[in-house]
């Protein structure tokens, strides 16, 4: 039991958790790529994002090992990403840093996605059954390169005004 509920219960709730973070991410991003702001998406990013990093905490485990630490520094980034947002309202480099942390935590939801997919599902897990075959490794790079590059578009052209009026923001300059 975690938290009252059977652990695959608690298992299903953290994974939906997780979709919902990843799908209002990915949403959050787009719009910053095309320079508008969609506070609500985006509020509720962060706010799943949090909550998936830190129940993963709640599973049982004998040792610290690398799910612990991406939910750790995963959290470190968020806290990051909320103070720029909510308590810097995006002034000055605190926009830079608010884009940065809020794609890196995209990445880490995502990051974690690719490495349970190959985990449970049994087509990907016959291509990569350790997670350090090439399939896995092309996978996980792939994911890399478009992070950055969606996260170098967002730095560009993510340049709100106001806060959450969701209006087209000026055109970036490079």
């Amino acid at each position: 039991m975690i938290l009252g509920l059977s652990v695959a219960t608690f298992t299903l709730v953290h994974v939906l958790i997780s979709l919902v973070g990843i799908g209002a991410g990915l949403v959050a991003l787009v719009a910053m790529i095309a320079g508008k702001d969609l506070g609500g998406w985006t509020a509720t990013f962060l706010a799943t994002t949090v909550a998936t990093s830190a129940t993963g905490f709640l599973f049982h485990s004998k040792a610290i090992g690398p799910p612990h630490i991406v939910g750790a520094i995963s959290l470190v980034v968020l806290l990051v990403a909320l103070v720029a947002l909510y308590g810097r309202h995006l002034a000055g480099r605190w926009r830079l840093a608010y884009v940065v942390t809020a794609v890196l935590a995209l990445y880490f939801n995502c990051f974690v996605g690719v490495v349970q997919a190959f985990q449970k599902i049994a087509f990907l897990n016959a291509l990569a059954p350790k997670g350090t075959e090439p399939p896995f490794a092309i996978a996980q790079g792939l994911l890399l390169v478009a992070a950055i590059a969606a996260g170098w578009l967002a730095v560009r052209n993510f340049h709100p005004a106001e806060r959450g009026s969701g209006a087209a923001i000026r055109p970036a300059t490079v």
